[in-house]
C-alpha cells in the first residue's frame, strides 16, 4: 500500500509520529516520509535516529497554510497528528488551542485538496465525544471538518477519515511516565484525581496499526473507533507501584470522570465491526456510500438505539499483568 508512496505526518516528532515512522520503515519501502512540525530541536533529535534516505524534515506550523501547501506537494498519504493536547493548558489558553486544533485542521484539509492527496486520516481523541473541555471540543470541530471535507473533493479521488482512540500508554505527557518519574524521585504516594475514574488505553503500536489498517478500509467520511480495554486509574497506580499509597487530589479543570468514544446521541449512525466501530457521517454526501461493507470487505451492523461506548461500561478491561506487559513492550519498541 505505501511502497513507492510519499507520506506526510503533521506533528511527526511526537510519540505517535516516531512509532509510525519506525513501523513504516520496517514494513514498506516508501519514496518519502515527510515530518512536518514546528520544533527544530525535536526534528534534529529525531533525525539522529531516523535517518533513512527516504526521510525528510520540514519545519512548519499547521497554522501556516502556504508552508503546508509546499510541504504537501506531491504527497499521497497524510496523517494529521499535530494538536495542542494538554487539557488544563487548553483551558487556560483557549484561543491558542483553537488556532492549532481547529484552524490548523482546516489548513491541512485545504492543503490536501489543493494538492490532490489521495488519503488523509486525522487523529482524534475520546475527549472529542460528548466533550467536557476545550481540547475535546476543538477536536470535535476538527472531526466535523475532516468528515465534511469529503463533500469538497468533487470528482477528485480524495478521501478524508478520522481515527478516534483513547489514552496512549507511555506517550509523551501521559500519566504513566509521570508516575514513573515520581517513583524515581522517591515519592511515597501517587496522585489520583478521582477514585472511580476510568480511561480507555491503547499502545502506540496498536494505534499505528489501527491507522494503517484504516487507510485500507476507508471510503471517506468515517470516524473509526477501535475496541480497546479500560482501566480504573486507581488500578493503574496499583499495577505500576503496588508498594505506594495513593492520594486523591480532585479532578483537574475540564477533566471527565469517564471517557466516551461512541456517544449515545450517535447510536443511530454507529456500526459495529469485529474489532472496531464506525461512526458514519451525520450529513449526506453527493455520492452515497454503503459503510456497512468497507474496502476490505469487512461487514458491520447497526448498534442498538441508545448504545454508548464508554470507559465505565466497557466489556474489555486491562488486568495488572496485562498493563505491565504492555508498558514493557512499549519501552522495548522504542529501543
Amino acid at each position: 500500500m505505501l511502497n513507492g508512496k510519499n507520506i506526510l505526518i503533521t506533528g511527526g516528532t511526537g510519540s505517535f509520529g516516531k512509532q509510525f515512522v519506525r513501523t513504516i520503515l520496517k514494513r514498506y519501502k516508501p519514496n518519502k516520509i515527510i515530518i512536518y512540525s514546528r520544533d527544530e530541536l525535536k526534528q534534529y533529535e529525531m533525525a539522529q535516529k531516523f535517518n533513512a534516505p527516504c526521510m525528510r524534515y520540514f519545519i512548519g506550523d499547521v497554522r501556516d497554510l502556504p508552508r503546508l501547501n509546499k510541504a504537501i506537494r506531491g504527497v499521497d498519504f497524510v496523517v494529521h497528528a499535530a494538536a495542542l493536547k494538554h487539557v488544563p493548558i487548553a483551558e487556560y489558553n483557549p484561543m491558542e488551542c483553537i488556532k492549532t486544533n481547529v484552524m490548523g485542521a482546516q489548513n491541512v484539509i485545504d492543503a490536501c485538496l489543493e494538492n490532490s492527496v489521495k488519503h488523509t486520516i486525522a487523529l482524534s481523541t475520546d475527549k472529542a465525544a460528548a466533550p467536557a473541555n476545550l481540547y475535546g471540543a476543538s477536536k470535535l470541530v476538527s472531526d466535523k471538518l475532516f468528515v465534511a471535507a469529503n463533500n469538497l473533493a468533487g470528482n477528485h479521488a480524495i478521501k478524508f477519515s478520522v481515527v478516534r482512540y483513547g489514552n496512549v500508554l507511555g506517550s509523551r505527557g501521559s500519566v504513566i511516565p509521570y508516575f514513573e518519574r515520581l517513583m524515581a524521585e522517591g515519592a511515597n504516594e501517587l496522585p489520583i484525581t478521582e477514585p472511580n475514574m476510568t480511561r480507555f488505553w491503547i499502545t502506540l503500536q496498536e494505534g499505528v496499526n489501527f491507522v494503517l489498517k484504516n487507510f485500507e478500509r476507508m471510503q471517506g467520511g468515517e470516524i473509526f473507533v477501535p475496541k480497546i480495554p479500560s482501566m480504573k486509574m486507581t488500578e493503574m497506580a496499583k499495577a505500576i507501584a503496588p508498594h505506594l499509597g495513593q492520594k486523591i487530589i480532585g479532578i483537574r479543570p475540564g477533566e471527565k470522570l469517564h471517557e466516551v468514544m461512541c456517544p449515545l446521541d450517535d447510536s443511530h449512525i454507529t456500526l459495529e465491526f469485529d474489532d472496531h466501530f464506525v461512526i458514519k457521517p451525520s450529513i449526506t454526501f453527493s455520492s452515497p456510500i454503503d459503510y456497512t461493507t468497507n474496502n476490505l470487505k469487512e461487514k458491520g451492523q447497526s448498534v442498538e438505539s441508545g448504545f454508548e461506548y464508554n470507559s465505565r461500561d466497557n466489556k474489555i478491561w486491562l488486568t495488572h499483568e496485562e498493563l505491565v506487559t504492555k508498558i514493557q513492550e512499549t519501552k522495548d519498541e522504542e529501543q
